[in-house]
């Protein structure tokens, strides 16, 4: 066991564990953050997608020993109110169906469109591929994603629909 100080959604949080312990497990089972959801365990799904320094990655095998000083955001602090663009889009467009890969997905979305804000077609498509959703939401997912590009206003829900 060893102590890891984290940066989490902008707040300071401690765990004594493994450094091989998932930052999945830390962040459900340590920090109550259980947004983030665990899928397959091998990074092969996205459901434990989160942001490490804005960039997306798969949580359920990124050891907590390689987070480092590196900030850490959650589906839980990827906005206090719900309002990040990406979160307005997903509802402007009904995306959820049981809604288990939503935040994966959200969170993978949403650095895309952090470090693209106009990505093509085909840039959403490869983006949002590793993410799984079993109930085959992929084309409201990806209308979504454009509908978030095209107004990225935060902390309005003046999106147009798009029905």
């Amino acid at each position: 066991m060893a102590l890891f100080k984290l940066l989490v959604n902008g707040r300071n949080y401690q765990a004594d564990v493994d450094p091989d312990t998932p930052l999945l497990w830390v962040l459900r089972d340590h920090f109550g953050l259980v947004g983030t959801k665990y899928g397959c365990g091998i990074a092969q799904c996205g459901a434990c997608t989160v942001h490490l320094n804005g960039e997306a990655i798969r949580s359920c095998v990124l050891p907590v020993s390689a987070v480092g000083k590196s900030k850490v955001t959650t589906i839980e602090g990827l906005s206090s109110d719900g309002t990040h663009p990406v979160q307005l889009a997903w509802d402007k467009v009904d995306v959820p169906q049981c809604g288990y890969c939503q935040a994966g997905q959200i969170m993978t979305a949403a650095a895309l469109l952090k470090r693209n804000p106009k990505p093509t077609q085909s840039e959403i498509d490869e983006t949002m591929t590793g993410n799984l959703c079993r109930c085959g939401t992929y084309h409201r997912i990806r209308e979504a994603v454009k509908l978030a590009a095209e107004h990225p206003v935060s902390g309005s829900s003046k999106t147009p629909k798009t029905k």
